[in-house]
């Protein structure tokens, strides 16, 4: 580019009218405040559930429609396991929680399974095919999964019957560390 060009450019500026120039000037810094307002205003997220506090309620319903009610089951040890149909390791840890509830069922051991990121009818044949006897629930807009801090699936909550987390699994669980923090939760009264 030569001097002559990079005059007449210049130039060409200069005949612009005023006010384009004054919007092209400010308009970058009214969106920079807009973004700054809308930052400000968001609440800061839920700090995620962990080891020895109250498990955070919910209400979904499960993929026949029925509701469930994290409060409805106060006074029992519950398992709330984060889980999905393409997930490798929960499909692994699936037949473990099977044995589980039918070991520990008429204790009063319930097993709720929140689908993560997977879509209902897998879901649903998942549980089919598996024979599982729990209820599985969808997650609409990841609400639960955000208030439990779930990143991945597999992930475990192990609920005593004070409604506190006892134990918290991330990633899969193997038989041994499943009745541990099984234990946990049912031994207490």
């Amino acid at each position: 580019m030569t001097a002559d060009t990079s005059a007449r450019r210049s130039l060409a500026l200069g005949r612009l009218p005023l006010g384009y120039l004054v919007v092209a000037a400010t308009l970058p810094l009214i969106l920079l405040i807009l973004l700054g307002l809308i930052l400000l205003t968001r609440t800061a997220p839920a700090a995620p559930a962990t080891v020895g506090s109250v498990a955070p309620d919910f209400a979904l319903a499960d993929l026949d429609g029925n509701p469930i009610h994290l409060a409805d089951l106060a006074g029992r040890p519950v398992i709330v396991n984060f889980w999905a149909s393409w997930c490798g390791p929960c499909v692994e840890e699936f037949p473990l929680l099977r044995d589980a509830v039918a070991e520990h069922g008429d204790d009063g051991l319930a097993v709720i399974g929140i689908v993560y990121r997977d879509r209902s009818e897998a879901a649903r044949g998942f549980m089919r095919r598996n024979d599982a006897t729990w209820a599985a629930a969808m997650d609409p807009g990841q609400r639960v999964a955000d208030a439990y801090g779930i990143l991945s699936v597999p992930e475990t909550f192990f609920i005593g019957r004070d409604g506190t987390i006892v134990a918290r699994q991330i990633g899969q669980f193997s038989a041994r560390s499943l009745d541990e923090k099984l234990a946990a939760i049912m031994d207490e009264e």
